[in-house]
């Protein structure tokens, strides 16, 4: 009999859920950078190997609520746990070795109503790589079985895939009987828009410095394949809340801009394997994370919101 069911990633910022994610599809289907608060979408992945698939809800981290776009961000954690059948969260071992006192804080927005949940969980402690001594783990091991006292505990490290095999096991033999709800060969739900969108938004983040990646949204405008050329162009709009951060995107003589645009470009040429033709383009939408009406039309608010 096959296995098959939905897995809820959830965790605090920056504890490395995409990366996990990523590597344990082995394909990117979600982007990746140093800086928290990265994914704002419930991003789907999904794994099928031996008989099982298990189709994973990465969501943005956990994080105090602030503005109509944080709300949204929490709410997409909420429906990932209402649908799940497999909660999995994610923590940085690392962080928690060096300053357990943050562990309480940082888990407190999941951790009574997880304490309660009946369904299986695995809990990930993540970038063990980041620690020669092991042992000292052991406090932190602790304080996660006494906080969820019926959970499975897994140090792992998405970086260099250190016990990967293994998690998925675990993943495959949690999940509920039943048919596979994918094709064997499909390994995300996300539209192909979508994935240029958020290519382009990662090298927003990785380019731009303190705040203005969390201020900044991309929506596609146009985008028209040549049956002729074999070429998708691809006109993207950048927006950003501030005037000044309109001249950070773009940089001096546009450097910042043209370079974020290379890189964008190369590899949603690998997404799509053929021609791309990329232009972006900068506009200024002052308090946009606060306008319910633009939110849902770039995508980042679902209808019934």
């Amino acid at each position: 009999m096959s296995r098959c069911g939905r897995v809820a990633l959830l965790g605090p910022p920056n504890a490395g859920k995409s990366t996990l994610l990523n590597a344990l599809l082995g394909q990117k289907v979600t982007i990746v950078t140093p800086k928290p608060q990265t994914t704002r979408n419930q991003i789907v992945g999904i794994l099928t190997a031996d008989g099982a698939q298990a189709i994973f809800m990465d969501t943005p981290g956990l994080t105090q609520v602030r503005g109509r776009l944080s709300r949204t961000m929490i709410q997409a954690i909420w429906e990932s746990l209402r649908q799940a059948d497999v909660i999995m969260p994610v923590i940085d071992g690392n962080l928690y070795v060096r300053h357990g006192e943050l562990l309480e804080k940082d888990l407190a927005p999941v951790a009574d109503v997880l304490s309660h949940d009946e369904r299986p969980m695995l809990v990930v402690i993540n970038k063990v790589d980041l620690f020669a001594d092991k042992s000292l783990m052991l406090p932190l091991l602790e304080r996660l079985q006494a906080m969820w006292p019926r959970a499975e505990l897994f140090p792992a490290s998405a970086l260099t895939r250190d016990g990967l095999e293994e998690l998925r096991t675990l993943v495959s033999q949690a999940l509920p009987e039943g048919e596979l709800e994918f094709p064997e060969d499909q390994i995300s739900t996300a539209p192909v828009r979508f994935m240029v969108k958020e290519i382009i938004r990662e090298k927003l983040f990785l380019h731009l410095r303190q705040e203005v990646p969390y201020s900044v949204a991309v929506d596609i405008e146009s985008w028209e394949e040549s049956a002729e050329t074999g070429q998708t162009v691809i006109y993207a709009v950048i927006y950003v809340a501030k005037p000044m951060h309109k001249a950070m995107v773009i940089g001096h003589n546009g450097a910042t801009i043209k370079q974020i645009g290379t890189e964008a470009r190369k590899e949603i040429v690998e997404l799509l394997e053929g021609k791309v033709h990329l232009e972006l383009w900068v506009k200024v939408r002052e308090h946009w994370t606060e306008d319910v009406a633009f939110l849902r039309d770039i995508g980042l608010l679902g209808e019934e919101l």
